[in-house]
């Protein structure tokens, strides 16, 4: 094989991930900027750029001992970032980091399809192996940091005079379509995985600040409360028919005496955001991941009162950090969950033996959080058992772009009518308590999902360019108390901000940390 230099070599791949892996990018910038005469030059120029500052950041990063396992990951990287991109129109930002590392081996599987293979074989695995093999002649230290500069030189150059030369479009590029260059690939990933190094930087050593040390529990209330919070995945509000949507996806709950908060908005678009943004007492403008693990939350005050039993049962992922100080329970397998069918752990599966628990802990009020599998998608037809496949036909694969828009809807839907299900039982099981507990459910679900609108599927996009599906979501509330006024407010706007305070004040706890007009609950008190 005839020797490369390392410039040669770059160069090459630079051009591999241009033509290659950027398909989503370019797709984006054709919807804003049309293939037209008055754009050609400024679509050649940006090719340019984004060819030029990617040869810049690999050029900077390159050594005589890096340059090959650089491009190899950058590589690989980018196949599998480009599958993604291509197929789910997701952006890989820091969340998005956190999502992926966060993700168990189930989840994983459910996301592994012939043509993600097919994309790691081809943009990832075989150039490579091209890279490996490749005869790289490393010349003199002098040489290459000359030719380094030279590189460098160029390719700032062509930047200056392709962003000089077509000043008005880049204009409109840079402030008014910031969101294109987040598909940019490997540019934006490479980034992204920086800012999450940046945010979770020494996050193994901080020591968590405690919060509301005045906490009390106001013990007039004679009464014992259970109350169990359900945290759902993925369920956006406009398909719950107890919203308006057209088919009946919450037949179970429409019999019961909830109240449906029909304007709910979520803290952010990912399960490992939203999940601790929901018990923290830092509201969504606030909240950050280092905030998150670095303070104490809700459960951490409700369990210092010692006069509050917690309990977390898990059939996602995991509590994203919010069950550290707090009895855990692992659902997601046969272990535990008595309810699993071909590796599938059912969310019903969370409520048996919650008698024994409640048994064990009469004494003390007690806080239940159910974390639901719920609508996990893409593989959405496995989240139900086969008596829910109401609509017909479903998408049977995680390739949603496979599946027509009805078949994915139909598979969603589906997922729905588990979930009704699910908080009917739920709430039946509060019911034998009523009289000796004042009892409540909680649901609220941690982000929306995106089912194939505009070429969008998942969730995930940054926040201020999502999407309402990915970010107007369920939430409702069962109780035995009287919360017959709550209905006439259930059209105002509530997030996930107001479920501190809410819990602070359905377990009567007084601190200077409670803020009234959050609780959801004031209006009734």
């Amino acid at each position: 094989m005839k020797k490369l230099t390392q410039t040669q070599l770059i160069i090459f791949t630079t051009l591999f991930l241009l033509f290659f892996d950027n398909y989503s990018f370019f797709n984006n910038v054709l919807k804003i900027y049309p293939l037209e005469e008055k754009n050609i030059g400024f679509l050649l120029s940006l090719a340019v750029v984004l060819f030029s500052f990617t040869l810049l950041l690999l050029t900077i990063l390159s050594s005589k001992y890096t340059t090959k396992p650089i491009l190899i990951i950058v590589l690989i990287i980018s196949s599998f970032t480009s599958y993604f991109m291509n197929s789910y129109s997701v952006i890989i930002d820091d969340s998005m980091i956190r999502n992926i590392l966060q993700t168990n081996f189930n989840e994983s599987m459910d996301l592994l399809s012939i043509k993600q293979i097919v994309y790691f074989l081809l943009l990832g695995l075989l150039p490579s192996i091209f890279i490996y093999k490749s005869n790289i002649q490393y010349r003199s230290l002098k040489i290459e940091l000359l030719s380094k500069l030279k590189t460098i030189s160029i390719v700032l150059i062509l930047i200056a005079i392709s962003i000089s030369l077509f000043s008005k479009h880049y204009t409109s590029f840079f402030r008014e379509h910031k969101p294109l260059r987040y598909s940019t690939n490997p540019a934006y990933w490479i980034y992204s995985s920086a800012k999450y190094i940046n945010n979770s930087f020494n996050t193994s050593t901080l020591v968590v600040k405690p919060i509301a040390l005045d906490a009390k529990m106001n013990v007039n209330n004679k009464k014992k409360k259970i109350v169990i919070v359900v945290v759902g995945e993925a369920v956006r509000a406009d398909h719950f028919s107890l919203n308006g949507y057209e088919r009946e996806t919450t037949p179970r709950l429409k019999k019961e005496n909830i109240i449906n908060f029909t304007n709910f908005s979520s803290c952010a678009t990912t399960t490992a955001i939203s999940v601790p943004c929901i018990f923290s007492s830092f509201g969504k403008e606030d909240f950050t991941y280092k905030k998150g693990i670095s303070n104490e939350n809700i459960l951490d005050i409700l369990h210092r009162t010692n006069k509050v039993s917690l309990l977390w049962r898990d059939n996602n992922s995991d509590s994203k950090g919010v069950a550290l100080r707090v009895t855990y329970q692992d659902y997601k397998t046969s272990h535990n969950n008595t309810i699993c069918i071909d590796g599938e752990c059912r969310d019903e599966g969370m409520l048996v033996g919650l008698d024994k628990y409640i048994h064990q802990n009469r004494e003390k009020n007690i806080l239940i959080v159910l974390h639901q599998m719920g609508n996990h998608g893409p593989a959405y037809y496995k989240r139900y058992p086969k008596e829910f496949r109401k609509y017909k036909p479903e998408c049977t694969t995680n390739q949603l772009e496979e599946c027509s828009s009805d078949e994915i809807t139909n598979a969603y839907d589906n997922a729905i009518l588990y979930t009704d299900y699910f908080l009917s039982k739920t709430i039946n099981f509060l019911k034998n308590y009523t009289n000796d507990f004042e009892t409540t459910m909680l649901y609220i679900s941690d982000h929306g999902e995106s089912l194939g609108e505009k070429g969008m599927y998942l969730h995930g996009l940054p926040y201020f360019i999502a999407p309402d599906a990915q970010t107007h979501v369920a939430s409702l509330i069962w109780s035995n108390r009287d919360i017959s006024s709550l209905r006439k407010i259930s059209g105002k706007h509530y997030s996930h901000d107001n479920i501190f305070d809410t819990l602070l004040g359905l377990f009567d706890i007084e601190t200077k940390l409670y803020n009234k007009k959050m609780d959801i609950f004031n209006v009734i008190k």
